[in-house]
């Protein structure tokens, strides 16, 4: 059964959406890096901390991981900071 719609694996990272984690206060440069970041197809491709066996349980009706799905949780800050970047449906 073919998805409707699917990551495209070749895209390549276009321009980052807000602010870096450094200059948000979210990161000493070494090794936690949150970001949101668009790729060249208009995809959006998010770093963040790998919650998916802490939430997997406790998804709200309706919400639902595949087995090749993470969940990832940024500062809610960071998204914030992106808004400006993210155009209207």
């Amino acid at each position: 059964m073919t998805r409707a719609w699917e990551a495209d694996p070749s895209a390549l990272f276009e321009r980052r959406l807000g602010r870096s984690a450094k200059e948000l206060g979210n990161s000493d440069g070494r090794d936690e890096c949150p970001d949101i970041w668009q790729l060249d197809n208009g995809d959006i491709a998010v770093i963040g901390r790998d919650l998916t066996a802490a939430y997997r349980s406790r998804l709200p009706d309706g919400v639902a991981l595949s087995p090749d799905e993470r969940l990832v949780v940024i500062p809610g800050g960071m998204l914030s900071a992106a808004k400006a970047d993210i155009p209207d449906a």
